[in-house]
């Protein structure tokens, strides 16, 4: 298995339950078409599939910012500063920012367009719900971005964001059918687990920067002289 797919089913996986806890009650209240096994069968798979395909969208578009930084030689120092941004979150939590912002105006229109959503009862909007679903501001999301990003490629970033999707798709499509089979203090308790999650992130990152030749973990990584010598060879 290609080790960028690997990391983001793994992050995916471990994340899962704060998952269920952020998108449980969106998960729970998808509207089905018919009262019956097939109708939930469809609508969860369609629910997480748009979900996925925007978590890959995710990842086209900040592999394509991480591609930029990348190609003049700053993949190393964009990895260690990820990993060191995401240190001081945990350690440094942010306060909440005003509500009156660009960012907050979004979102609140982006709740509207879902509850439209869930008014209809057809699958198209299911599919729908799950591509907005995967913009709601998420700790874990972001976390993930972050990951893509230090790939500093757009192949490796999508894969990695359609890992990350792929690896909570087992819990997501199991709360969609079957209900909430995840109680509140499993999920309490699981939640007190996502800061350890993060610093492992964050040393993984870290790691990555710092070139130490190691596969997989640690690659070396070119500079940005060596970029430009093997772009002058082709001049």
């Amino acid at each position: 298995m290609n080790p960028l797919l690997a990391t983001g089913l793994m992050l995916g996986v471990a994340g899962s339950a704060h998952c269920v806890g952020m998108c449980g009650p969106i998960a729970l209240s998808l509207p089905v078409v018919k009262m019956n096994n097939q109708s939930r069968f469809i609508s969860s798979l369609l629910y997480n599939l748009g979900r996925i395909v925007t978590y890959s969208f995710l990842g086209l578009v900040f592999g394509l910012i991480g591609n930029s930084i990348g190609f003049f030689g700053y993949q190393q120092a964009l990895s260690i500063a990820l990993g060191i941004l995401i240190v001081l979150i945990v350690v440094l939590p942010v306060q909440k920012i005003g509500h009156q912002n660009f960012l907050s105006a979004w979102f609140s229109k982006l709740r509207l367009w879902l509850g439209d959503l869930f008014s209809r009862k057809n699958y198209q909007s299911v599919f729908f719900i799950g591509l907005l679903n995967g913009l709601l501001p998420c700790g874990l999301i972001y976390l993930a971005i972050a990951g893509a990003v230090s790939t500093a490629s757009i192949y490796k970033s999508v894969l990695f964001m359609a890992g990350f999707g792929l690896g909570n798709l087992p819990v997501m499509w199991s709360l969609a059918f079957w209900g909430g089979f995840i109680n509140l203090n499993i999920r309490n308790r699981i939640k007190k687990l996502y800061p350890y999650l993060m610093l492992v992130m964050a040393t993984l990152l870290i790691i990555r920067g710092l070139g130490l030749n190691i596969p997989y973990v640690s690659p070396a990584l070119e500079n940005h002289t060596t970029n430009m010598q093997a772009i002058s060879c082709h001049n």
